[in-house]
């Protein structure tokens, strides 16, 4: 067998060290951070990007194989090798590389990591994986239990589909910026680059593209020409509506791209976005900086929920609360989720959840419009949240949303994982009596 590359080796090891910061509770979208700009080849870093998230989507399946083929399971001390096996596995299954290198560079990553004594044994059971396939393990078998039976209460005759697409790769939907070129030119541009999309009717400013595609090679990313947000996330624009030159509140902006999107759509707006993390607020300022928006807004390092602690008494046309949430309808864009919620974690978001809209209804004028989205699918931060919210409230009522927004939940409407395309989400407008 020839000797793999030191860049493949170094992307194996890169890939299972990712991995296992993961497995042991970190954030994926944290390590993946620190650890890409180490590998100098873009195509090195999308392959441990690709491997991460194919072996995260395939945990139950992989760890069902170690367990029938090993006499005895691997112990805490051998997380880092569970890690590297996840990651040989991932190789063959989904992303099937060609084997023989998929394989080479991974035992060599095995040796790399002080494991030399192991190697053989990845080795057998990497070819195993290669020879016998790996086992199949049913669409919810990664969610933890409670979890799993939350989703099969609220959404009973679609429960199996959610858990589906919540394990498949999402697309990659862009975001074309109107102020610097329309949706057709911005096509064009993809054509002649040589990458395949699709419009989609309906979605103003939307284009989407199946294969995976790094930003930064998009045309015209560096100069704001485009974004990457889920078709879901882009409809938050067209469900707010606000007027022309509205005064407007995004109450938890971070990372920018939907105050971005309305700035997009009308410059005139008179923004202020807050977020209660300043690291985060500062991805706002690189998100408006890159598309050249937002230059008069706002931007507030605060906690949504003390207005008395930011705001200047002026209220508002119009308010995004796009609220912090379980996350359970982008699964498959960050599979970590299912390692790392808790059951009591859903208490506590509902609780915040609930006092952020208790806090922020009042800032809103007359006759104005609060939407709240998340991307969770669970009745219990949204349906049922709103009904809460509207039966606490007398001078709030629910506007309708038609069926661009979903499926009808309670007073508004819910995009379930993979429906379309996009992205888990739910949406509910609500307006404030003059």
């Amino acid at each position: 067998m020839n000797r793999p590359s030191r860049s493949g080796t170094a992307v194996r090891a890169t890939a299972a060290a990712v991995l296992h910061a993961v497995l042991q509770g970190r954030s994926l979208k944290a390590e993946l951070a620190a650890a890409l700009p180490a590998l100098a080849d873009p195509r090195d870093r999308a392959l441990v990007e690709a491997i991460c998230f194919a072996a995260l989507r395939n945990r139950a399946r992989y760890d069902a194989a170690l367990a029938a083929w090993m006499p005895r399971p691997l112990s805490r001390r051998d997380a880092p090798l569970r890690a590297l096996l996840h990651v040989g596995f991932a190789q063959l299954d989904p992303l099937q590389l060609p084997a023989h290198a998929a394989l080479a560079a991974t035992v060599e990553a095995v040796r790399a990591a002080g494991r030399t004594h192991q190697a053989g044994l990845a080795n057998a059971l990497l070819r195993r994986a290669q020879r016998e396939g790996l086992p199949a393990a049913a669409a919810d078998a990664a969610w933890p239990s409670w979890l799993r039976e939350r989703v099969r209460a609220d959404w009973p005759d679609a429960a199996d589909e959610v858990f589906v697409a919540s394990a498949a790769a999402a697309p990659t939907w862009l975001r074309v910026n109107r102020t610097r070129a329309g949706v057709g030119a911005y096509a064009a541009r993809l054509e002649q680059a040589g990458i395949a999309h699709a419009r989609v009717e309906g979605l103003s400013d939307a284009i989407r593209i199946d294969d995976a595609v790094s930003p930064t090679t998009l045309p015209g990313f560096s100069d704001g020409d485009v974004s990457v947000q889920d078709a879901a996330a882009q409809r938050v624009a067209d469900a707010l509506a606000p007027p022309p030159g509205a005064r407007l509140l995004d109450a938890c902006a971070a990372p920018g791209g939907k105050s971005a999107h309305l700035l997009e759509r009308d410059p005139a707006l008179r923004l202020t976005a807050i977020d209660v993390d300043q690291r985060r607020l500062r991805r706002v300022q690189d998100t408006f900086a890159r598309l050249r928006v937002g230059a008069d807004a706002r931007l507030l390092a605060a906690d949504a929920a003390d207005p008395e602690s930011w705001w200047d008494g002026e209220a508002f046309d119009a308010i995004l609360l796009d609220a912090p949430c379980s996350a359970t309808g982008i699964v498959r864009r960050q599979p970590d989720v299912l390692l790392h919620r808790r059951e009591s974690d859903l208490a506590a978001l509902t609780a915040l959840q609930a006092r952020l809209l208790d806090r922020l209804w009042p800032l809103l004028a007359p006759g104005g419009r609060l939407l709240y989205a998340t991307c969770s699918i669970l009745h219990a931060e949204n349906a049922a949240q709103v009904e809460a919210f509207l039966a606490r409230t007398p001078d709030a009522a629910a506007e309708p949303l038609d069926e661009r927004f979903g499926r009808m939940a309670g007073a508004g409407r819910q995009r379930l994982p993979g429906e379309a395309g996009m992205d888990g989400f739910f949406y509910a407008r609500l307006r404030k009596a003059t």
